[in-house]
């Protein structure tokens, strides 16, 4: 109460009836080392209701994680530790961001696959419960989690999965912004669970007529979801928000803004506490709650020894978990990398697959699939089994729970916050693919990921026009562009087979933010220079320059289109005109060249030039200048063989040269001939 009062904003209800709940989950059921909250035998807590920040923050404060009181103090404040939704990197002990609801669900269902998938590599013989790489996963929903449509994505596929690693509170308070929840949700939650294959527990602290925080009942509910190793568990927890505030409890009210002065001084005096002093906490009571850091201790001990016996009698999968835990490349990796013959064509969502096939002996920890597109998408490594329990698995996709191929079913959203999960969790790198537009399912996913700077892959394939007779349902146009606009997502459009490899090498290279891949379904021509992944690392390169070695026009490309403005190149060169070509796979990792070789690309003193890209012109005019010209749609596609859609749209090498005319003519460079009289 004090602290969003302070702030004079916030979520102080939801915060007040989950302490208990948190207070008992931090000090005597999960396994942690407040010392040390990046310890890699830790249980993973993940607050899906992010906006009860407080909830978290409070017990990482009382735990010893190095909040302050002062901390506390400065809920919501520029530059605290304490933002007002939890960042991860930003405050010791936030496993994830969460705001959005749902995400935070789904972040933890990645979490425990993760947990799964690293067992299998490191310790797959060990006994249930024996090993060093068992532990758990915690997440407290609210009511909005559980009404966001990511939740339904996540939990179906948990439960499938038979996730027993994972347990979810949900926090049944039946209130949200616009009050009483009857208002938009009337389902059974439990049986919603119970069909998904789900363990399901209630505990009602309203189940006497009056409210007890029954701490036992949920603690015996806790442990039970522990032993639970065949399903996850959902333990619903009736509480009612805001409690014990005598006039705003249970009133959408105390949901999303502070009590105000008259509110907490009541709230307080129920409470048998002092209403004239705010963020009191009496030093026997932090001492007590400091306690935990025996307990972790203990525990900690234990698993050290535990992890020490392994790693003796493991030398070489102790070496691969140290190497794949700093996230760093195994010496030599590159050589793995498939080249293609010039002059061949192949689609790059081919090359793709090509590449991660290869990849799959020599990168264990790369992992992933598809939502229910992999023949599409080619994200199936050749020969590797499912992630999936024996009983589901199929002809044509055999498995067991430690597999690789990862299956996500027609659940795109879903999907983007369980890669997210499994970047979290560490231990492993996952990618996951869909076609190009459907990563408007994903958005949210993705932006978080941005935000996190985890290293997560999108394979988007179907990446324009060029998919052809599925028509403008599937046809992106304003998505590239729209991609870009996300800060810290790299939006790779590779020209070709060798440059989607050279691609996945650099993508693989970084580990500080995501990528994606946008891919073709239609074979594309491969070119000579295009396999050097230096070249490819500056996200823009000449391709083809000039005859003359000084261009009078720069024509810039991307993807399937590299073919036009080298066709176009052709057209302009046979008529005198000196033109380079120049291939810009990723404009993220351009921009962060420096200048001079920038200018090496784009000579300044250059201002004719042309951008090419099947997709609308938003961005492109940046690199064109006020004299350029961009080649582009501006509409929606149409049902038709792509040959067909590309040149009826006028996406052809002749519009494309006519296009550098046009941008020769306005800087001044078509001066006609002399006629006579």
């Amino acid at each position: 109460m004090d602290a969003v009062e302070n702030a004079g904003s916030g979520h102080p209800g939801t915060a007040m009836s989950l302490a208990p709940a948190a207070y008992l989950l931090f000090q005597r059921t999960m396994r942690h080392d407040p010392t040390d909250p990046t310890w890699a035998g830790r249980d993973r807590f993940v607050l899906s209701c992010g906006h009860t920040s407080l909830t978290l923050y409070i017990q990482l404060y009382l735990s010893g994680y190095g909040l302050s009181l002062d901390d506390l103090r400065m809920l919501r404040q520029w530059d605290s530790l304490t933002p007002g939704h939890p960042e991860h990197g930003h405050t010791a002990g936030v496993e994830t961001t969460t705001g959005p609801l749902g995400q935070g669900i789904g972040n933890a269902v990645g979490m425990a696959m993760a947990a799964r998938r690293e067992r299998g590599l490191f310790d797959p013989d060990a006994a249930p419960g024996s090993s060093p790489f068992d532990h758990h996963i915690w997440c407290f929903a609210s009511d909005g989690d559980i009404e966001e449509g990511i939740s339904h994505e996540v939990s179906a596929l948990a439960g499938h999965q038979k996730l027993g690693n994972l347990t979810l509170l949900y926090d049944d308070n039946r209130i949200s912004i616009e009050d009483d929840t009857r208002i938009a949700l009337s389902e059974d939650v439990s049986a919603r669970y119970r069909a998904y294959g789900w363990h399901v527990i209630e505990v009602d602290w309203t189940r006497t007529g009056e409210y007890v925080e029954d701490v036992e009942a949920l603690h015996q509910a806790l442990e039970a979801s522990r032993a639970e190793t065949e399903r996850p568990t959902l333990v619903k927890l009736r509480t009612i928000i805001g409690w014990p505030a005598p006039n705003k409890q249970n009133t959408g009210k105390i949901h999303g803004s502070a009590l105000g002065p008259d509110e907490v001084a009541a709230t307080k005096r129920v409470m048998g506490m002092d209403p004239e002093i705010s963020f009191n906490v009496p030093e026997a009571v932090l001492e007590h709650a400091r306690h935990v850091v025996e307990r972790s201790r203990t525990a900690r001990a234990e698993w050290d020894k535990s992890f020490e016996n392994w790693r003796q009698a493991n030398p070489g999968r102790a070496a691969e978990f140290d190497r794949i835990s700093a996230r760093a490349l195994p010496v030599g990796w590159t050589s793995a990398l498939p080249g293609f013959e010039p002059g061949t064509q192949v689609a790059t969502r081919k090359a793709s697959g090509d590449v991660l096939s290869a990849l799959a002996p020599v990168l264990p920890e790369l992992w992933g699939g598809s939502a229910d597109l992999a023949d599409s998408n080619n994200t199936t490594m050749k020969g590797e089994p499912s992630f999936i329990p024996e009983e589901f698995q199929t002809k044509e996709f055999p498995g067991n729970p430690y597999g690789r191929t990862l299956h996500f079913g027609v659940r795109e959203h879903g999907m983007g916050a369980i890669l997210n999960g499994i970047a979290l969790h560490g231990g492993t790198r996952p990618y996951g693919g869909t076609f190009l537009v459907f990563s408007d399912y994903m958005r949210p996913s993705v932006r978080l990921a941005a935000l996190m700077k985890l290293p997560v892959t999108y394979v988007w394939t179907h990446d324009s026009i060029g998919l052809g007779e599925d028509g403008p349902t599937h046809q992106p146009v304003e998505h590239l562009w729209s991609l870009r606009a996300i800060p810290g997502l790299d939006v790779v459009r590779p020209a070709d087979a060798n440059e989607t490899a050279a691609a996945w090498r650099v993508v693989l290279e970084h580990n500080d933010r995501p990528a994606a891949l946008a891919l073709t379904r239609q074979n594309v021509p491969t070119y000579e220079g295009t396999a050097d992944a230096g070249r490819v690392a500056r996200g823009g390169y000449v391709l083809e320059d000039a005859s003359t070695g000084q261009p009078r026009v720069v024509i810039i490309a991307t993807g399937s289109e590299v073919q036009l403005a080298v066709g176009a190149r052709a057209l302009l060169e046979a008529e005198g005109i000196p033109t380079r070509v120049v291939s810009m796979p990723c404009v993220e990792w351009f921009r962060t060249q420096d200048a001079a070789y920038r200018q090496t690309v784009l000579p300044p003193s250059v201002h004719a030039r042309v951008a090419v890209e099947a997709g609308i012109a938003l961005g492109w005019r940046e690199f064109v200048g006020e004299h350029g010209e961009v080649v582009s749609l501006e509409h929606f596609g149409a049902s038709a063989p792509y040959r067909t859609l590309f040149e009826q749209f006028g996406l052809t090498a002749e519009r494309v040269a006519a296009a550098a005319k046009a941008s020769l003519a306005r800087t001044g460079a078509d001066k006609g001939e002399t006629t006579g009289n």
